[in-house]
């Protein structure tokens, strides 16, 4: 197993590990067509055929299951339980971290048409692996309804890419040495959200969603990139660090994950292909903060077990920052969101962190927070998301000579 899925099983079994995508078809489908639709899905991805049990000593283990012959089973809703509530619950009590297996399809019959939904525990997809979990499940229906077998990809399994990790080269003592230095401007921990955010236990989540800019937003924003030199997640982290400068008077520290897909043969397999990077920048130059994130892919390129050994594990504490970025229109994975009215489906938990997800897409920038919902992180995360979101919407104005200049020039 990798280092991140034994930090996530090893929490313990527990509601709301899951991540879920759901989307519409446009007409009537005869559930056995679906369901040989997903064997196939489940058949061509590794990681859906593993299952975690505690070992002797109560640390996760990681096991090839055999599954039989699947089943239908109707969930009741009652009397005054919205459909979001049941939904929830079949997830919570059937994607957990030791479930065997730890997904699910759900199929919710309406007069429009199917909506269904895929969901896993995290332990076994990212984002990523979502999009090729709907792609593989949507062509091998097509196969099915054409009166065909549905093909079974051949694609190598999430476990081979985490031995594959392992046989690399040991990571570099430049990379140990700035690992300790980000850590120990932490206080010994991983980077915290530099405002309070309220009391150290775990809270109620607080979510919040905003559009930051639209499409015409969008590529204002890559066009200022662009004029600067720099990626639009570099001109994401001048802002931030920016804002963090102003708010709390300190360099912006986070935790960043980075996909693992380091070569096009992991491309369409499923897994949790995500490593976790640190991110420090305290000059919001676009081109030091384009040089951080450079250096955070770097420190995020070799297996975090040895390099997590002096703290015995990765030092989480309350009020951590984590800060996701993902491009999707970069993928090159993709589905026709628009037509499926696909759209992600998140567990409510109970956090004492505060994690931003960035999706950038076709339609602009959509920023996702998610912190404890207590009276100082409510008031200090969102006075600096209003300030960050303020300041990328400066960026993101739209200036038509620039757009005209450099927009057909941009890599997006």
């Amino acid at each position: 197993m990798s280092f991140d899925q034994k930090r996530h099983v090893g929490i313990g079994d527990r509601p709301g590990s899951w991540m879920a995508l759901a989307f519409r078809l446009s007409a009537p489908v005869d559930r056995e067509h679906l369901a040989a639709a997903w064997e196939a899905v489940v058949a061509t991805h590794g990681t859906l055929r593993t299952a975690f049990v505690p070992g002797d000593d109560g640390a996760p283990l990681l096991r090839e299951v055999t599954l039989g012959q699947g089943s239908w089973v109707e969930h009741d809703i009652s009397a005054g339980q919205t459909m979001n509530l049941a939904l929830q619950s079949v997830l919570d009590e059937n994607c957990r971290s030791y479930a065997k297996p730890s997904h699910r399809l759900c199929v919710i019959e309406t007069a429009d048409g199917p909506a269904l939904v895929v969901a896993a525990d995290h332990s076994h997809v990212d984002m990523w692996s979502m999009l090729l979990i709907v792609r593989d499940l949507l062509d091998a229906l097509a196969q099915v309804q054409q009166g065909e077998q549905p093909r079974i990809k051949d694609v190598p399994a999430f476990a081979e890419h985490t031995q594959a990790l392992l046989d690399r080269p040991a990571a570099p003592e430049e990379i140990h040495r700035r690992w300790r230095e980000v850590i120990e401007a932490g206080g010994g921990a991983m980077p915290r959200f530099p405002l309070s955010v309220g009391s150290p236990g775990v809270q109620p989540e607080r979510v919040v969603v905003r559009d930051v800019l639209d499409r015409a937003g969008l590529e204002a924003y890559s066009a200022r990139a662009r004029q600067y030199g720099v990626s639009a997640l570099a001109l994401t982290i001048s802002a931030m660090t920016s804002t963090t400068r102003e708010l709390a008077d300190s360099p912006l520290r986070a935790v960043f994950p980075v996909h693992s897909r380091y070569e096009e043969r992991w491309h369409d397999s499923v897994g949790w292909f995500i490593t976790n990077s640190v991110l420090e920048s305290d000059d919001p130059a676009p081109a030091a903060c384009a040089a951080a994130v450079k250096e955070s892919l770097r420190l995020g390129s070799h297996p975090l077990a040895e390099i997590m050994k002096p703290w015995s594990g990765m030092p989480a504490v309350p009020g951590m920052l984590a800060i996701s970025w993902l491009d999707m229109r970069r993928l090159p994975v993709s589905i026709n969101s628009r037509d499926i009215d696909a759209q992600y489906i998140s567990a409510g938990i109970r956090t004492d962190g505060v994690m931003v997800w960035f999706i950038t897409d076709n339609a602009g920038i959509h920023l996702r927070c998610r912190f404890p919902d207590t009276p100082e992180a409510r008031k200090n995360v969102g006075a600096w998301l209003d300030n960050l979101v303020a300041r990328m919407r400066k960026e993101g104005t739209v200036d038509h000579d620039l757009v005209n200049e450099v927009v057909a020039a941009t890599t997006f």
